[in-house]
């Protein structure tokens, strides 16, 4: 099968190595050193779904017309990759492997010819460098549209299946919002350079991280979600979250740290800090804070995540435990 993935970053990468060497004809696009590190050494795989090397077209846009195409940019870079790419894209099945709540609708604007799959990743996956993706915690994915014909969203399900484990979603809305409350693991890394499991074993900060995850799932029962299931989360759990105790609601975390298993996830908002590019922090967090305030409700704690994790982006500098702690101390409170 001809499929061409535009963004061969941790997600990205790690999908088209297990694409290409099952026998895929498989074409990425990537950047500077790591387009120049895959065209002369191949893009390189490591970890839960095992070591291997594969060679891939690759340049800077795609170059021909695939049978798949899969998106795996940061939200924000996702609409100019498909206008940068529009003449490959157009009337072909679109796979937007992204966080946050809008990129089917971006997408869709972008690229109106085509089929737009929305695609979430559970599998944790770091850019370790050049040339090489490191998948510490192996994950199911999930494909879904925003209407009613799940053709397409079952034609990428069954392309996916083949070398990973990917499932299609009726409630691909539902889907995201539980993704969601998932992402909060990603700002308290990017705000103090800890891991996420570091983040989750420390008590002040897991208590900021589960108010996070509480906050989310209000803010999405506000809107009359319902959650779909997500490693384990299911809508009742997150509604019980969204009720609970800070001190009950905590178990959500834990568990999630010993899903990760014990080698350090640095999380997405951190790894692109780390890289200096733009985080996705505002498609995240931000998104929580936009759609509290589409209900007239206020989310403090995203919103502070938004400005510290923007804050360690202009200066580099990461928040001590203590000092984060004291920063959410008032809107952890309840």
């Amino acid at each position: 099968m001809r499929i061409g993935i535009i963004g061969a970053g941790a997600v990205g990468g790690a999908i088209a190595v297990l694409l290409a060497r099952a026998g895929n004809d498989v074409e990425v696009t990537a950047r500077g050193a790591h387009l120049k590190a895959i065209r002369e050494s191949g893009l390189s795989l490591t970890g839960a779904w095992g070591d291997s090397v594969s060679r891939v077209r690759a340049a800077e846009t795609l170059s021909r017309v695939n049978e798949l195409v899969i998106v795996a940019t940061k939200a924000h870079d996702a609409e100019q990759a498909l206008r940068d790419n529009l003449r490959f894209v157009r009337n072909v099945p679109v796979v937007i492997f992204q966080n946050g709540l809008d990129s089917l609708d971006t997408a869709a604007q972008a690229s109106p010819r085509s089929d737009i799959i929305g695609g979430l990743a559970t599998f944790a996956s770091s850019f370790l460098s050049p040339g090489l993706i490191d998948v510490t915690a192996a994950g199911p994915s999930y494909v879904g549209v925003a209407g009613d014909n799940d053709v397409p969203a079952r034609y990428a399900a069954d392309a996916l299946n083949a070398v990973m484990p990917t499932f299609a979603v009726p409630n691909f809305r539902g889907a995201q919002w539980t993704k969601l409350v998932i992402n909060q693991v990603n700002a308290l890394p990017a705000i103090t350079g800890l891991s996420v499991q570091e983040v989750i074993a420390d008590s002040r900060l897991r208590r900021i991280m589960t108010a996070s995850m509480r906050e989310t799932a209000r803010t999405a029962l506000a809107h009359g979600i319902r959650f779909e299931t997500l490693q384990g989360l299911s809508h009742r759990r997150l509604r019980d979250l969204a009720r609970a105790p800070l001190w009950l609601g905590q178990l959500v975390p834990l568990a999630m740290s010993r899903r990760m298993g014990s080698t350090p996830n640095p999380g997405s908002t951190l790894q692109s800090i780390r890289r200096g590019q733009p985080s996705e922090v505002d498609a995240l967090n931000g998104a929580v804070v936009r759609a509290a305030s589409e209900r007239g409700r206020a989310a403090p704690i995203n919103a502070l995540m938004v400005e510290l994790v923007h804050a360690v982006e202009a200066t580099g500098s990461f928040l001590r435990i203590e000092d984060a702690a004291a920063r959410f101390a008032h809107a952890t409170r309840r």
